[in-house]
């Protein structure tokens, strides 16, 4: 506590009310007040391997954000993006989550992109009592039971997507023992290859041990290994369900159609879908990757409206998959802001998301949030690689 001879010696008008604010209402409280622009933190990739992922979720945001501030800011205050590279790396996404809540101030972090580096943020998020919203993850870290306050998510999750994928093929004939797995080694692949696990124990199927699986180390392309455990298989996989990043992924993909022509590659959503595409050519055709946003070329209103925001404010990106989720997270976002009531806080933006019993953002969905749901989307769009284009597509499709 400051003296009274201190406060009276050093009584400028700004510095007085600014500590008396602090001591009568709290530092959640001035955060409000504290300049013009509001705050908004992202750790996340963007340079290594994964920096595509990274860049279209910032472009996807910071697109939304330029069309609110064109028309004036939310309640008349621009909306400010602060993103440090992490490279995907955990030892340096939790430092950055720090930067960002300590020095930087920001009211909320958005984005983030990544589940090993979620499992060090998450706790951040909670210790700081910080907000971490629409992380680029579908990791079960995100989604406890019940729901941490500090956590809220735009996604399906990989447990959503790769049971989505179990039970398509399933359904096209694919038999349990014909499945095989190619995951990165770390949360992330163990996130999405324990969807898949439950998923197909929850249809009977009990001998999920002697699947093949083979892993890949994070941030880098060494999947020969992997490669090799899966042609050792005693059945030769018909369908290969794969949690990585698009680098990696396209050069098994690239080794495996080798001795795998007629195999199934199933990716999750967060492989990074045009960069993926690019990376594999003509040898991609087929491939399937599971979506948790609609078509980017599709003509919802709420895509039509990213694209057109694209153009204007990220003229030298193409529209993709990623990017799309970043502008519909950064949407909800701000309707959470302008929900904030009475003033906007840390934590009257969480009340604001919570208040969002139904929202349209114009892609075909109508996302939900309560105290208890804290993930506003549960859909999975499947598509497949067609003459080099993601085209969406029916499981059924692949019975013929």
């Amino acid at each position: 506590m400051y003296s009274q001879k201190y406060l009276h010696k050093n009584r400028t008008p700004g510095l007085f009310t600014a500590m008396l604010f602090v001591l009568v209402f709290g530092a959640s409280s001035i955060e409000s007040v504290a300049g013009t622009e509001i705050k908004i933190g992202m750790t996340t990739v963007l340079s290594g391997p994964a920096r595509a992922l990274g860049q279209g979720m910032k472009a996807g945001v910071e697109a939304y954000f330029s069309e609110i501030n064109a028309q004036g800011g939310v309640n008349g205050r621009p909306l400010e993006l602060i993103a440090i590279d992490d490279g995907y790396e955990p030892s340096k996404a939790a430092p950055n989550m720090r930067k960002l809540i300590d020095e930087h101030k920001v009211i909320s972090v958005v984005g983030n992109v990544g589940t090993p580096t979620a499992i060090v943020t998450v706790p951040i998020a909670n210790e700081e009592k910080t907000l971490l919203f629409g992380a680029f993850t579908g990791a079960g870290v995100l989604r406890q039971t019940p729901p941490d306050r500090y956590i809220i998510n735009y996604r399906a999750s990989y447990a959503e997507e790769t049971a989505a994928m179990i039970k398509g093929l399933l359904s096209a004939g694919i038999k349990p023992e014909e499945i095989a797995f190619f995951t990165q080694n770390d949360g992330y692949g163990d996130a999405g290859y324990k969807g898949a696990i439950r998923a197909l124990k929850s249809m009977g199927f009990s001998d999920t041990e002697k699947l093949a699986h083979g892993r890949y180390t994070r941030n880098t392309l060494n999947v020969e290994e992997a490669l090799s455990i899966i042609l050792d298989a005693k059945v030769e996989p018909r369908a290969v369900i794969m949690v990585g990043a698009y680098a990696p992924c396209a050069a098994f993909i690239k080794l495996a159609r080798e001795d795998f022509p007629d195999t199934l590659f199933l990716n999750v959503s967060f492989v990074g879908s045009v960069a993926l595409a690019k990376a594999l050519g003509k040898i991609g055709e087929g491939v399937i990757v599971t979506q948790v946003v609609p078509d980017f070329k599709s003509k919802h209103p709420g895509v039509v409206a990213y694209r057109q925001a694209m153009k204007k404010y990220a003229p030298d990106m193409a529209p993709g998959f990623v990017s799309l989720e970043g502008y519909i997270v950064a949407r909800i976002f701000v309707e959470g802001l302008k929900k904030a009531k009475p003033e906007l806080t840390r934590e009257s933006v969480i009340d604001g998301l919570l208040s969002i019993s139904k929202l349209d953002v114009g892609i075909g969905e109508t996302l939900r949030y309560s105290a208890r749901e804290h993930q506003g989307s549960h859909k999975v769009w499947p598509t497949i690689i067609r003459a080099g284009k993601y085209v969406p597509f029916d499981w059924a499709d692949l019975k013929k």
